[in-house]
């Protein structure tokens, strides 16, 4: 154990001597030009979050060019995003091949007015690695989360402590922007975007049209799975609000997922009459096509509940564990239900008391 934490040392040093730079309390920014955001991590409510840094960027600098370097789990959220003028697939397992590590380096070996590396939750070392190879006069990164010391915020010329404690409320959407406040780089808007295109919309369409056939019933499409066990309402609560919606509203219904997700989803279909339709293994922008046509949307605390959120359909979130009052999207038709950490706790009819605030309009 001793043996590796030497070793731990001796690496962080010898990186620091390499990459390391100058820390700069000079917060007064160059016309900025062209900019590299390295967010990396696969959670995607993460990463949609930092939507609001794209957009407080373009309205201070309508002409710089934004870069994201985005994991290849998510880069679908954001390929067409309108706020982005190029996106950097990083996948960490191309970096045992030479040439594809070639590749990223030319790419962060281009000339950078600011490399950012945000954060919400979680410190990453390899985002500030790559900040710390990038090619930028300003590299502004965390010094710490919440009280916790960066052990490599030396990558940074603008080390920024950040910490949830001041406004432990507050949406991660403005919490991410803490990094860029120091800069006077900020937004009031903290709405979420995913860009989808005629294609996307056509194949969603086509899909709605088999499940209403010119029926003038209003579309609800759930969401059941979560990749986090504590995250997901149970089946039979989700089976009795199907069958509680349709008896008492004229509604038609439709499934969200994966393949991850399909043992939740049999097992609902196996014990409801009402038909469910199934819209699974999607990309990201023909799942927001799909819920940006429907009337109601219904998700567990996961990734496709933030899709959903960067659309202007009727919403509502089921949370345990996680604080909704960071994490639910933004909007006045966004609601969310909560009891207690256990997502149980939440009562079929407390989910059907916030439909009836959509479907009775």
């Amino acid at each position: 154990m001793a043996s590796k934490k030497n070793f731990g040392i001796l690496f962080s040093s010898m990186l620091k001597k390499i990459f390391g730079v100058e820390e700069s309390k000079n917060y007064k920014l160059p016309d900025l030009k062209k900019i590299l955001v390295i967010k990396q991590h696969n959670q995607l409510g993460d990463l949609l979050a930092c939507v609001s840094i794209f957009r407080a960027i373009k309205n201070n600098y309508p002409n710089c060019k934004i870069t994201l370097l985005v994991s290849p789990e998510n880069k679908d959220a954001v390929l067409k995003n309108k706020l982005l003028d190029k996106v950097i697939v990083f996948d960490k397992k191309e970096l045992f091949f030479p040439s594809k590590f070639k590749n990223l380096y030319n790419l962060l070996k281009e000339e950078y007015d600011i490399v950012l590396v945000p954060t919400t939750v979680s410190i990453s070392f390899t985002s500030n690695l790559l900040a710390g190879i990038a090619n930028a006069k300003i590299k502004i990164g965390p010094s710490k989360l919440d009280g916790v010391l960066s052990n490599h915020s030396y990558f940074f010329t603008h080390r920024i402590p950040i910490n949830w404690g001041t406004h432990p409320d507050s949406n991660v959407a403005e919490h991410v922007l803490n990094i860029l406040k120091p800069f006077r780089i900020d937004t009031k808007d903290f709405s979420s975007e995913i860009s989808y295109d005629n294609n996307d919309l056509a194949y969603a369409k086509t899909f709605v049209d088999a499940i209403l056939k010119q029926d003038t019933s209003k579309l609800i499409g759930l969401h059941v799975g979560a990749g986090k066990p504590p995250n997901r309402w149970s089946c039979k609560k989700f089976c009795e609000l199907i069958e509680l919606l349709d008896k008492n509203y004229k509604v038609k219904f439709y499934l969200t997922g994966t393949n991850a997700d399909l043992e939740i989803i049999e097992y609902i279909d196996a014990h409801t009459k009402i038909k469910l339709p199934r819209f699974i293994n999607k990309t990201i922008p023909e799942v927001a096509a799909l819920i940006s046509i429907s009337d109601l949307f219904i998700t567990n605390d996961t990734g496709v509940m933030h899709v959903a959120g960067a659309t202007s359909t009727p919403q509502i979130s089921i949370f345990g564990p996680t604080n909704p009052f960071n994490w639910a999207p933004i909007g006045q038709n966004k609601l969310f239900v909560r009891k207690s950490e256990f997502i149980d706790e939440n009562e079929v009819i407390d989910v059907f008391n916030l439909c009836g605030k959509f479907l009775e309009k």
